[in-house]
């Protein structure tokens, strides 16, 4: 039987389900990820437990990683650059990385995730979707104790949110989503030329500097903001900003701009996902 025929049964009250390959370009089976919620609750599970196995600090890394880096570029850019900004450099900074961190450690986790899942993907039968879902997942861990660390230094400069806070959750789903966007693509073509992996590096400098993660949006001219934000973590950090600063304005409509490519590589990385995924077991 040939391992990319993903055919077998399963008994349920005396039902047998044939499991077919897909063809074509498919969108995805939600009905199916509901049915396999309790696969991704426990790889989400065990990538939250690997991830502070065996580490010297453990938690505290969460904790250290975007505080010193918002300290860093603070004092280079802050202080030395005289960069300004509508609210203290060190919060402006500290705020991006938050969600930053998600996506960077999303990018590094999730691009090799089903390559190092070798065993689940030719051995059995699961959405392979769920593989590089649940890195991204697994970071929303780090990014609640990186909230509590923001809020500390909120109230330290007495930075108080306005109502716009009662947003967070649309926030946090559009980083969620724009992270899974990425990785789909990533992964799946990861699969395929082993060399993507190696490139995530740079793609994450590259993105640290064409991101207003440590500058605000309105110091790029207005001429190129539109093609600027086809960059959809500008819709992730503008909307962020605009619900913890009482400062920090809305960024109108262009904010539309990296929402819609949030979506559009989200729907066509989901599509070449399940394109991709009927050779895995045969290239992996």
């Amino acid at each position: 039987m040939s391992t990319t025929a993903e055919i077998g049964s399963h008994y349920d009250a005396g039902r047998v389900t044939v499991i077919e390959p897909k063809r074509g370009w498919r969108a995805l089976d939600v009905r199916e990820l509901w049915d396999y919620r309790e696969l991704l609750y426990f790889l989400v599970w065990r990538d939250v437990k690997i991830r502070y196995k065996q580490t010297a600090v453990g938690v505290v890394w969460v904790i250290l990683q975007p505080l010193l880096t918002a300290a860093i570029f603070t004092v280079i850019f802050g202080h030395y650059a005289h960069l300004q900004s509508e609210v203290p450099y060190l919060l402006l900074t500290l705020a991006a990385f938050v969600p930053w961190l998600l996506f960077a450690n999303a990018l590094s986790s999730s691009t090799k995730s089903i390559v190092e899942n070798q065993a689940l993907v030719t051995k059995v039968y699961v959405p392979r979707v769920l593989i590089p879902i649940a890195p991204v997942l697994a970071g929303l861990v780090d990014m609640a104790v990186g909230f509590v660390v923001l809020a500390a230094a909120m109230v330290y400069y007495g930075q108080v949110p306005t109502w716009h806070i009662v947003f967070l959750p649309f926030f946090v789903l559009f980083a969620v989503v724009t992270s899974i966007a990425v990785t789909l693509w990533l992964s799946a073509l990861n699969v395929r030329y082993r060399d993507v992996h190696h490139a995530i590096p740079f793609l994450i400098l590259l993105g640290l500097f064409i991101s207003p993660i440590t500058y605000p949006f309105n110091l790029v001219p207005a001429s190129v903001q539109p093609i600027y934000a086809i960059n959809p973590l500008v819709g992730v950090l503008e909307t962020y900003r605009w619900m913890l600063f009482p400062t920090a304005g809305w960024p109108g409509a262009i904010v539309l701009i990296p929402i819609a490519a949030s979506i559009i590589l989200l729907v066509t990385g989901a599509a070449y996902f399940h394109r991709a995924e009927s050779r895995f077991a045969d290239i992996i």
